[in-house]
């Protein structure tokens, strides 16, 4: 659902509350209400947190960090998981919202989990793909529960190459090759260990 109240600029949103708990992204500068996240998408979401927790520092992984990214207007995109160099956790740490703004560097890894729908899928394989490539994210991964895929999109010279893993297919990180999943696990949450 959108919100068309107002274009909105990246400081409006930063200081929007409208009394609930709605979470919302900002997209080409309008309110999107987030869709509810089923128990499999949080579960995928947490797994993989579990995984990057013996590579990374707890410190360097966020849920519910927002990224301020390029669209038509100001975007800011709230990622299922997000991995950060060490430099991005210090510059988040203390900070009263964990934005990820344009004059810092981007995180390492977003992890995006696709609802179902056609206007979901739309966001996370198109429009995501193009933010998050312009934003200069080096790995991006795609977790569809629906189409039983794990898409790994890796940025070279500002555009992403694209590697699909399902079924047992190890999932190969160049940022993170000790973590090597197979795409049913990670599309299990984990439960076919």
């Amino acid at each position: 659902m959108v919100l068309a109240t107002h274009q909105f600029t990246l400081e409006d949103y930063l200081n929007y509350d409208d009394g609930t708990d709605t979470r919302y992204e900002l997209v080409n500068g309008t309110l999107v209400v987030m869709p509810t996240e089923s128990r499999l998408n949080e579960q995928i979401a947490l797994w993989l947190l579990t995984q990057f927790l013996a590579l990374v520092p707890l410190s360097q992984l966020g849920r519910g960090t927002e990224i301020a990214v390029s669209g038509r207007l100001i975007t800011a995109r709230i990622p299922d998981l997000v991995v950060l160099s060490a430099e991005l956790a210090i510059a988040l740490a203390g900070a009263k919202r964990s934005l990820v703004g344009f004059d810092m560097m981007p995180p390492l890894l977003v992890v995006e989990v696709v609802s179902p729908g056609k206007e979901n899928e739309d966001r996370d394989y198109r429009y995501k793909r193009s933010e998050y490539a312009a934003r200069g994210i080096q790995e991006y991964w795609i977790i569809d529960p629906i189409a039983a895929k794990v898409t790994l999109l890796i940025l070279e010279t500002g555009l992403y190459e694209e590697q699909v893993f399902q079924g047992s297919d190890r999932i190969l990180s160049p940022l993170f090759p000790q973590l090597n999943p197979t795409a049913t696990q990670v599309l299990s949450a984990g439960e076919t260990q």
